[in-house]
């Protein structure tokens, strides 16, 4: 299985991670070339080699209209306010940074999510599903926002420099990860660094209300650095892609990149990425079943929809003979190890089975996702399935048969018209 893990101990923001990703790419030239060539307004990406405590690495510069925007992160605000505000940081995590107001209303704009929909959409040369990730990631940080300053999503509004260089860092990662493809990405616990910030509503504690609103559920530490270690942008860009966070898993690593910070600490700042591939072992799974034969069939149907609804892998019914001569059912209920107490509660409830029978099982899967692509018919989920040397891909039922239903053809024809293989 392709495996991508982030070290994110030093934090994560969009420029480290951008260049991480990069040096996982065949050619990460050619990728910054691809960048700079999708017309992002006034922005020019740049990859450089850096240092840090002896590891080499690389480090992304953006500029926006000429001039380096040293916060990758967009200046969130509720609207209407009395003034703009413009950042002035040392880093894209600054460690003790502060807002500098402008009060020239004719030079600063504010744009909202509308305003970068219209960017995304309609004026950068992406594929469809890297589209959809920047708008998520966006929306993830606008939600956030939302949620700390109590105020709707559509009222957040990003100032337009900041705009542009957060638009930049989401992009050149979303894009990364398109070209990388990973099976799963597994993140690490994430270091948000300790202490303060100093920003335009004043002084806030770290993580950043915004941040830490968009770590919630993500195991994440403090620690001896004073300062911003992960920012909005870094932290909504690990929890869209992440598939998982935790240790690193047993993998044979392939590539390693090092995606460096501006500033420098007694350790490395930045990002690792390894790419590799991890071992497909069985899991194990706990196998439930019980006879039924006072039960009518839609008593039945309704256990087996709570049942899956409740978690279970999979549910079936076997057509049985049981004790004198009645015909019955047996049900199979497929669990997690884990789920197995709750599932036999479940069963109890919903069933008027009075005993369970347990088997523990070796289950082989391949690891499924789901994409989106424009086809002909219009747009149609694909169910993709990869491992252990195979690759599977199905469309979404549904969607061929919207396009059935429209066209007036049969599903073959509709899977023939959207393309359905590849």
């Amino acid at each position: 299985m392709k495996t991508l893990y982030l070290d994110c101990g030093m934090g994560a923001a969009g420029d480290m991670l951008t260049a991480a990703l990069a040096e996982l790419l065949p050619d990460p030239g050619a990728f910054f070339a691809k960048l700079n060539a999708l017309g992002i307004p006034g922005v020019e990406y740049r990859l450089e080699p850096s240092v840090k405590c002896g590891i080499t690495g690389s480090q992304v510069t953006v500029k926006v209209g000429g001039q380096e925007e040293t916060s990758s992160d967009a200046d969130l605000h509720e609207h209407p306010h009395d003034h703009d505000h413009h950042h002035e940081h040392d880093h894209h995590h600054d460690h003790d940074h502060e807002h500098k107001h402008d009060h020239d209303h004719e030079h600063h704009h504010h744009s909202g999510l509308h305003d970068i929909e219209h960017i995304v959409r309609d004026h950068l040369d992406l594929p469809e599903g890297v589209r959809n990730d920047v708008l998520a990631v966006f929306g993830l940080i606008a939600e956030a926002e939302s949620l700390v300053h109590g105020v709707p999503v559509d009222e957040i509004h990003f100032h337009e420099v900041g705009t542009m260089d957060a638009v930049a860092d989401v992009t050149a990662v979303c894009l990364a990860m398109a070209e990388l493809s990973p099976d799963e990405v597994v993140v690490s616990p994430v270091h948000v660094g300790s202490g303060h910030v100093r920003c335009a509503h004043g002084i806030l504690p770290v993580p950043a209300p915004a941040t830490a609103a968009i770590l919630r559920d993500v195991p994440i530490y403090g620690g001896a650095i004073r300062g911003e270690l992960c920012t909005p942008t870094g932290a909504a860009l690990l929890k869209h892609f992440a598939t998982r966070f935790g240790d690193m898993p047993v993998m044979r690593t392939e590539r390693i990149g090092y995606g460096m910070g501006k500033k420098d600490f007694e350790a490395a700042n930045c990002v690792r990425a390894m790419l590799g591939e991890r071992e497909e072992k069985p899991s194990d799974a706990v196998l439930l079943a019980c006879n039924l034969d006072d039960m009518t069939p839609e008593a039945v149907g309704f256990a087996m929809e709570t049942l899956l609804a409740g978690g279970a892998l999979d549910v079936w019914t076997t057509p049985v003979g049981m004790k004198k001569s009645r015909p019955g059912i047996l049900l199979s209920v497929l669990c997690r190890p884990e789920d197995r107490e709750e599932t036999v509660r479940r069963i109890f409830r919903h069933t008027s089975t009075i005993g369970i029978r347990e088997s523990t099982l070796r289950r082989y899967t391949l690891t499924r996702r789901e994409e989106e692509r424009e086809t002909p018919a219009g747009p149609v989920r694909q169910k993709i399935s990869e491992g252990w040397g195979v690759t599977r891909v199905k469309g979404e039922y549904e969607d061929l048969a919207r396009i059935a239903r429209e066209e007036g053809i049969s599903l073959a024809e509709a899977k023939e018209r959207a393309g359905n293989s590849r």
